[in-house]
């Protein structure tokens, strides 16, 4: 463990490599699954590089003195964090370059290229940078001179989920930091910790479920979603299942994240990820017995196409609808029902 940093030994080692020898770069990429803790590690790097107390080849912030207290209070000025707001699905070019009355005199961009108030460096960190090959071109490339010739004494570290789902403008110019899932017991101790769940035994299911991301971990802490999760298997197992309430048990299932779209966006994602598992089930004990597998890899397929609709910024209930249509017929199909 690193400064409450679990399960990245070897992204710490390399780090700890770079800065012994003085050749840390400037533009970084970090990705992996979602809430294992890449953000949280960002934020520690940016207190290990602006610590008053401790040199940052020592990547120890001392987490006591001035600057760091200000990091960790997102207050400190040669720190600047960039992520999609909360009524948009994408990041604004105005983060990047400013609005239209400042425009090249704000934004992340503009922040960079200015020296240092502490005289050491100024980083940037761009969270939800997957946006930025979807509804977020303009600001990806308003961010492509910066990416080209890094302002001197700056550190720009965005956070994604895979290489596949970032522009190849952006990934070719990047450092690429890959960050693993975190092993079950340490999901589960962590939820328990922090008091997300307080029965061992929920938390160890809940880690076994999540995939190594604490966040998918902290929503398996609810035994809602098992029941949710018991009943969608049910139901796609039959081969002829009502498509109407396979849509509807779904639609009720996002409807609980409340009433933020970006919520109701992740729980269908989670949906869509559970049928997916399902499927892949399928295919494994297909192939085990000899059978086809082509029938469970089909309506795999389907998940994942609609998963990738959902970071396109579709509309939730015509999206339900549709994979639950085209889920009933494959199935069908697959069991010699003609449709």
């Amino acid at each position: 463990m690193w400064h409450s940093i679990y399960g990245h030994d070897k992204v710490i080692e390399q780090f700890c490599t770079a800065l012994s020898r003085g050749r840390l770069a400037s533009t970084f990429l970090f990705v992996g699954p979602p809430g294992v803790g890449k953000r949280t590690f960002a934020l520690k790097l940016a207190q290990a590089l602006l610590c008053d107390a401790r040199p940052e080849s020592a990547l120890d912030p001392c987490g006591q003195c001035a600057a760091c207290r200000q990091v960790q209070a997102a207050t400190h000025p040669d720190v600047h964090v960039v992520s999609r707001p909360k009524d948009s699905s994408n990041l604004p070019l105005e983060l990047f370059i400013g609005d239209d009355e400042h425009r090249m005199r704000a934004g992340l961009c503009y922040e960079l290229s200015l020296k240092p108030f502490s005289g050491k460096r100024r980083i940037g960190i761009i969270d939800d940078a997957d946006l930025l090959a979807l509804g977020s071109k303009e600001s990806a490339n308003a961010l492509l001179k910066t990416l080209e010739e890094p302002p001197p004494k700056s550190v720009l570290i965005l956070i994604g989920t895979s290489l596949q789902r970032q522009l190849p403008t952006i990934r070719s110019r990047c450092q690429v930091i890959r960050f693993d899932p975190l092993p079950d017991d340490v999901v589960a101790e962590l939820l328990l910790s922090e008091g997300s769940c307080s029965d061992p035994a929920l938390a160890q299911q809940a880690a076994r479920l999540a995939g190594g991301s604490l966040e998918r971990a902290r929503m398996w802490c609810d035994e809602a979603v098992f029941d949710f999760r018991e009943s969608l298997f049910t139901q796609l197992s039959q081969p002829e299942f009502d498509q109407l309430a396979l849509a509807k048990g779904v639609q009720q299932f996002v409807e609980a994240a409340g009433k933020d779209a970006p919520a109701k966006r992740a729980r269908l994602k989670e949906a869509l990820q559970m049928a997916a598992e399902f499927y892949r089930g399928r295919m494994q004990a297909a192939a085990a017995s000899g059978s086809d597998a082509e029938p469970a890899a089909i309506c795999q397929e389907l998940c994942l196409d609609a998963m990738s609709h959902v970071d396109a910024n579709a509309n939730l209930i015509g999206l339900i609808e549709w994979w639950a249509d085209e889920q009933g017929t494959s199935s069908r199909s697959a069991a010699g029902v003609k449709v």
